[in-house]
């Protein structure tokens, strides 16, 4: 069985059909994300309907200006619903810079706190942001504060950094794209038992959907990719990173 740790099930056309096709696919449960406030009670409403699906609360970085004390107090909320299992997604994003910097930081910085209260994985975004994020997390640095850094795309160093912080590395679809042999590299040289897979469905599908609509049935690509990078049986790499997933998000 696979497990897709981010999606955002929200944004797919059909929630029904994708979750029939993950089921056709072995992937036995989905981690879904929110954006925002609104994304957040769809969140908690998904994993109510669905019991494969299992939920995180957050505010994005390009949604970060939307924060405040009201708002926050609100997703707080929803964090203590038994089947929401993360707190995220968050983070900084300097790429796109939708939000300032600073809010984006200030915002980062209260999810880490309701995680570390609240003793749940926190779910970061980092784009063009590697040094604030490593030090940010390196401030807050206690035994109660871990994660996963989704999507990664830095550097093998970086990855180390994080699993030394107590993180996971999440990989997506990015791993299967011509251009990632970096990404590659660090996928294969990582210890396997700090390693979750993703889809970030609907973004970022992998080969051969390169450029279509993402789902979390795909996330099979993701895990085939690393078992080939990796000179690994499939399942090995499917039974690693599910373990992983469920110890992170303390799944039964």
């Amino acid at each position: 069985m696979l497990i897709d740790s981010h999606a955002h099930m929200g944004s797919l056309e059909s929630i029904d059909t994708a979750i029939t096709n993950a089921r056709e696919n072995s992937v036995s449960v989905i981690i879904n994300m929110s954006s925002d406030y609104n994304s957040a009670i769809q969140t908690v409403d998904l994993v109510n309907n669905y019991p494969e699906v299992y939920g995180a609360v957050g505010i994005h970085p390009h949604e970060a200006s939307s924060y405040n004390e009201k708002v926050f107090s609100d997703i707080s909320e929803l964090a203590d619903y038994k089947k929401i299992v993360a707190i995220g997604e968050t983070g900084l994003d300097y790429y796109y810079d939708f939000s300032p910097r600073e809010v984006q930081k200030e915002s980062l910085q209260q999810h880490i706190n309701l995680s570390i209260k609240l003793g749940k994985p926190v779910i970061i975004h980092m784009r063009d942001s590697d040094e604030d994020v490593k030090k940010i997390i390196k401030d807050n640095e206690c035994d109660e504060l871990n994660g996963v850094m989704h999507c990664f795309t830095a550097d093998y160093e970086s990855a180390l950094y994080f699993i030394d912080m107590g993180f996971y590395i999440s990989f997506s679809g990015i791993l299967t794209f011509k251009r990632s042999e970096e990404l590659r590299e660090v996928a294969r040289k990582l210890p396997l038992d700090r390693i979750l897979i993703e889809t970030d469905s609907p973004y970022l599908a992998p080969v051969p959907y390169r450029g279509k609509k993402n789902e979390p049935a795909y996330v099979r690509y993701v895990a085939e990719k690393l078992a080939e990078i990796r000179g690994e049986k499939f399942e090995k790499i499917a039974e690693y990173t599910s373990h992983n997933t469920k110890q992170l998000f303390n799944l039964s």
